[in-house]
């Protein structure tokens, strides 16, 4: 049995691949800091608390463990922040997975599953996103990622890594057990503010520009679900042997902000307090994927397509809330 280390497996997506990953008869294990994660997140796994940035602890667990494929999740994650203090997020983000990757070969390990972003695009110049898109990315978080995929290709000639990274667009939902679901600190994500804001944790909900040009005047957003985003890694996982290279993760599906706060009124039977708020600058009107290649690529096809649905799991996690 492949034997799975999960990087950054205490976080949001981490938790939730872990889960899949040993449901799905894989012996997989997490190794994360806890900056961001949490360790209940890890259920009955193992987890290893480690720093990307500790090389010589990265060391002891490759010596210490059998490890067949990392996926790596472990990164800030913060657009607003990166902007602010891009030290921090080329530090950890680039030396950290340059630290990863240094000790992989030094463990003869070169197989590696990369949790990479639709941010490495920038503003789209159309839609929807395609993996041939220019590479333009408009903060450090997004540059982070870009320099990281550049740092595959280079090893892959030069040491024979065998990578798929994975450019996701915005990540949502909660497992259906309701054991795990989406807990940042602070919360930046639209959904769960949403639900935050219907259950009075916040006064209301900013709507940031309701004057694009789009069907109802506010952004559009390709929200693709959490356990998706997991099988879609474990896919990777197993065809990493014959393919290497780059996979658009999202449903095809835009969706505004104002259907997401209509839908989280109807699953929940709540009203959402909103306020329409100035534009942010950065924010482009449209984001949406073409998943072609992950179809043709990993057979991979997402479950959760209806909006609802993603929130319903979302709304299960709000309203019952472990950590």
């Amino acid at each position: 049995m492949e034997r799975i280390m999960v990087m950054g497996g205490a976080g949001y997506i981490g938790s939730h691949t872990l889960k899949y990953l040993r449901e799905h008869g894989y012996d997989a294990f997490a190794v994360d800091n806890l900056s961001c994660g949490h360790k209940e997140a890890v259920l009955d796994a193992d987890l290893i608390k480690a720093d990307l940035l500790d090389k010589d602890s990265l060391e002891e667990i490759f010596k210490n463990n059998k490890v067949d494929a990392v996926i790596h999740f472990a990164a800030y994650s913060l657009v607003g922040e990166s902007v602010e203090n891009p030290a921090k997020y080329y530090r950890n983000n680039v030396i950290g997975t340059l630290n990863l990757l240094d000790v992989m070969r030094n463990n003869n390990v070169n197989k590696i599953v990369f949790s990479s972003t639709c941010a490495t695009y920038g503003n789209p110049q159309y839609t929807p996103i395609d993996e041939k898109h220019p590479q333009s990315p408009i903060n450090p978080y997004g540059q982070t990622k870009l320099t990281i995929e550049k740092i595959f290709q280079d090893y892959q000639k030069a040491y024979g890594l065998k990578y798929i990274a994975l450019r996701y667009f915005n990540a949502a939902g909660a497992d259906e057990s309701g054991l795990i679901g989406e807990s940042h600190n602070p919360e930046s994500h639209l959904i769960p503010i949403v639900l935050q804001a219907i259950m009075g944790k916040r006064e209301n909900i900013k709507i940031y520009g309701d004057d694009y040009d789009t069907k109802d005047g506010t952004c559009l957003r390709d929200y693709i679900h959490v356990n998706d985003l997991a099988k879609a890694h474990m896919l990777a996982v197993e065809k990493l042997d014959e393919y290497q290279g780059f996979i658009n993760l999202g449903t095809g599906v835009a969706t505004s902000v104002k259907e997401i706060i209509k839908a989280a009124e109807e699953v929940s039977g709540k009203e959402c307090p909103t306020v329409i708020a100035a534009r942010r600058t950065g924010d482009p009107a449209v984001l949406y994927a073409d998943n072609r290649l992950a179809e043709k690529v990993l057979g991979w096809k997402a479950k959760y397509t209806k909006i609802e649905d993603i929130i319903r799991t979302a709304w299960n996690w709000e309203t019952n809330r472990r950590f």
